[in-house]
């Protein structure tokens, strides 16, 4: 049973029958759309190059029970192996159990129409409402909020950001990385707005805290995601902030694992052996390969998820990529300056290459996630000139 019909849930379907599995699938989606890709909905959907984003999958040719438009609403575990799953569609005894539940966008408070891009339709929605001359009040200077802005200003609009920090992105990269991408909003033409924080959503647009409103036709929210998890309430999972997991992907009750349900995608908190702490993810990389993972430990198999998360942005004309984690970092390394347009920042520990953020330099990232997965010890000096290709910073 797979619960979920995103990336990840297609990708497990997908990885149990490659594996071995002969027996029944069924795969539970909250939408009635056949499956699709999520990263194009803020990039080629908004700019109108396609209405679906389809993945390349063929379930029925997989012999999967695809039940669309159908929500689980609970779980009920047996003791040992195997459950009974409340759905819309009734109850679906199971065996094997896969989460895929994904997340859900967080929304501002207020009655006022605001919209969110998570879904095929909201970003038709959006879309639809990206005319010449609209004013477009986006909230969050983060990675969704900086692709509609991208697209809003290229279609005309006027388009103000508005973002609670005091810098985008500084949430994710921190307040001194994330200042240097406040000149591009300006280069488009939009209006950015930081260490503003938003009261309300009213019919008329925003009402900031404090005082103040700003005016808009079009409201888009994009200040984040929460595990799509509510509906595991009294299942007896161990849930936080996601499905808790161990290293296998499998979920656990009161600590003690089980081996017939596991999680993966935006909706799983799994512990990365890599990094000695437990990541969640939400970004289309881990949905595309965790479940491989996922579905050969399900089938009894030996398998462990501990990759570095890579994640990408196109923004403003820019493409931006990141890939490792650097929370843990002792220090950051520049290579290159924002004012020679290609430029990138990695994090380093000792002699060992943490993270790295490339802005229009695709080859450093290449490079460097290969150094990321294989440990390999870096020479700091060397890895700071950008003149040197990532991979000629390796110690011989």
């Amino acid at each position: 049973m797979v619960v979920g019909g995103g990336l990840a849930g297609v990708r497990a379907a997908e990885a149990l029958r490659k594996h071995g599995y002969e027996g029944a699938l069924t795969m539970v989606g909250a939408e009635r759309h056949r499956p699709y890709d999520r990263p194009p909905l803020t990039k080629a959907v908004l700019k109108g190059e396609t209405d679906f984003p389809a993945l390349d999958t063929d379930l029925a040719a997989l012999d999967v029970r695809v039940l669309a438009g159908e929500r689980a609403t609970a779980l009920r575990l047996r003791p040992g192996r195997g459950g009974t799953l409340a759905t819309t569609a009734g109850d679906l005894d199971f065996d094997g159990l896969v989460i895929a539940t994904g997340a859900t966008p967080v929304r501002m408070p207020g009655d006022g129409p605001q919209h969110v891009i998570r879904t095929l339709d909201d970003a038709l929605e959006v879309r639809a409402g990206l005319a010449p001359g609209a004013r477009v009040v986006i909230v969050g200077a983060g990675w969704i909020g900086a692709e509609v802005a991208t697209t809003a200003a290229k279609d005309g609009c006027a388009v103000t950001v508005v973002e609670a920090a005091d810098a985008p992105l500084a949430n994710a990269l921190g307040p001194e990385l994330g200042a240097l991408t406040a000149p591009w909003y300006a280069e488009a033409g939009v209006e950015l707005r930081t260490g503003v924080k938003v009261a309300s959503v009213e019919p008329d647009g925003l009402a900031l805290a404090g005082g103040g409103h700003i005016p808009a036709d079009l409201v888009v929210t994009g200040v984040g995601v929460r595990p799509e998890v509510a509906w595991l309430d009294g299942s007896g999972l161990d849930v936080e902030r996601g499905v808790l997991t161990d290293a296998s992907l499998r979920a656990s009750v009161d600590g003690v694992v089980r081996d017939d349900v596991v999680a993966v995608g935006d909706c799983a908190a799994w512990w990365s052996n890599r990094y000695g702490r437990r990541l969640l993810i939400e970004h289309w990389d881990t949905a595309l390969n965790a479940p491989e993972t996922a579905a050969a430990t399900l089938l009894g198999q030996d398998a462990v998820y501990d990759v570095a998360p890579y994640f990408w942005s196109e923004q403003f004309d820019r493409f931006v990529q990141y890939a490792g984690h650097h929370a843990g970092a002792e220090r950051m390394i520049r290579r290159g300056s924002p004012e020679d347009g290609a430029w990138a920042v990695a994090w380093i520990t000792g002699d060992r290459l943490e993270a790295i953020l490339t802005v229009d330099r695709p080859r450093d990232l290449v490079q460097a996630k290969r150094i990321i997965a294989a440990g390999t010890p870096v020479d700091p000096v060397l890895l700071g000139d950008p003149g040197i290709p990532v991979r000629q910073s390796v110690k011989s």
